[in-house]
C-alpha cells in the first residue's frame, strides 16, 4: 500500500471515529420516546374493558403506589402483567379480592374500595389525576430523568419503606449471591459495556418477574439483546421506558459513557 493510500485510510478511519464519538446519540442512533412531565411519568390509563362498558378508563400512578408497595406486589403477587391493558381486570374480580381489590389494597378497609362514592377516584379518564400530590415527594433523592426521583436511593435511605408482599412472603434464597454485577458487552462499536446490578432490582422485583420470560437465567444466552429491542419494550425496556428511569440516562447503565452522552 502506498504512503498516499495509507494516509487516506487513516484519515477515513479517524473521521469515522470522530463522528461516532461526537454525534448526539439520541438524534443519530436511536429515536427515544419523548419524556412527559415529571408528575406524569409512570402514569397509565387502564382501558381494556372500561369504555366498552361505557365507563371512563381507570388512571393508575406508579409514583403514588410505589411509595407503599414494591413492584413485586402488583406484578407478581397480584398477577398484573407488565404491559398495560393485557390483564383482564373486572369490577367483579376486584370485589372478590383480586387485583386492586386484594386484602391490604383497595379492599374498603385499608384503602377506599370499589363502591360509590369512590368510583371516580380511579375511573376518571384523566392520566394526570392526583398530580397535586407530586410536590409531596420533593424531599426524596433526585434523579436526572423520569419523574426526577431516585427511588433506589430513597429506599436505601429509609425515606420510603414500601411493603414487599401482602400475603405471599418471598421464599428465602440462602446460598444465592445477589450483589453480583453483570457486565454486558455492547455490540455497537464505540459503546462501553452496560452493567446490571442484581441487588437494587431484587429490592423491587421478584426473580420470576425477569426470569425466564424476559431474560434467560444463564448469562449470554438471551439472544438479540440490543437497544433496538429495548426501545420496542423488550428486555430492559419492559420497565425502563415508562416507569423506571428511562433510556435517556445513558451513563446510568453505561457508566463509562461521558456526561455528554448521559445528559440525553
Amino acid at each position: 500500500m502506498s504512503y498516499k493510500s495509507r494516509s487516506i485510510k487513516i484519515v477515513t478511519i479517524s473521521t469515522l471515529l470522530l463522528l461516532i464519538f461526537t454525534l448526539e446519540p439520541k438524534g443519530q442512533f436511536f429515536t427515544l420516546p419523548p419524556l412527559p412531565p415529571d408528575y406524569k411519568f409512570g402514569n397509565i390509563l387502564i382501558n381494556r374493558t372500561s369504555e366498552k362498558n361505557n365507563v371512563k378508563p381507570a388512571t393508575f400512578s406508579h409514583w403514588i403506589h410505589r411509595q407503599k408497595h414494591t413492584c413485586r406486589v402488583c406484578h407478581f403477587e397480584l398477577e398484573f402483567n407488565f404491559q398495560v391493558n393485557t390483564t383482564e381486570i373486572t369490577e367483579a374480580a376486584n370485589k372478590a379480592g383480586m387485583y386492586c381489590g386484594a386484602s391490604g389494597c383497595h379492599d374498603g378497609k385499608t384503602v377506599f374500595g370499589h363502591d360509590r362514592p369512590h368510583c371516580e377516584k380511579c375511573h376518571n379518564g384523566n392520566i394526570t389525576y392526583g398530580k397535586e400530590k407530586f410536590s409531596e415527594l420533593s424531599g426524596l433523592p433526585k434523579a436526572k430523568f423520569g419523574n426526577g426521583i431516585d427511588w433506589v436511593k430513597a429506599m436505601d435511605k429509609d425515606m420510603i419503606k414500601p411493603a414487599h408482599y401482602l400475603m405471599i412472603m418471598p421464599l428465602p434464597l440462602e446460598g444465592f449471591t445477589f450483589n453480583k454485577i453483570l457486565l454486558l458487552e455492547a455490540e455497537m462499536f464505540g459503546i462501553p459495556p452496560a452493567i446490571f446490578p442484581h441487588n437494587p432490582h431484587i429490592q423491587w422485583l421478584d426473580c420470576n418477574n425477569c426470569h425466564p420470560d424476559v431474560f434467560t437465567v444463564k448469562k449470554k444466552e438471551t439472544q438479540h439483546f440490543s437497544m433496538e429491542k429495548i426501545l420496542q419494550k423488550k428486555f430492559c425496556g419492559v420497565c425502563h421506558l415508562n416507569v423506571a428511569f428511562p433510556m435517556d440516562h445513558c451513563n446510568r447503565c453505561h457508566p463509562l459513557m461521558s456526561d455528554y452522552w448521559g445528559k440525553y
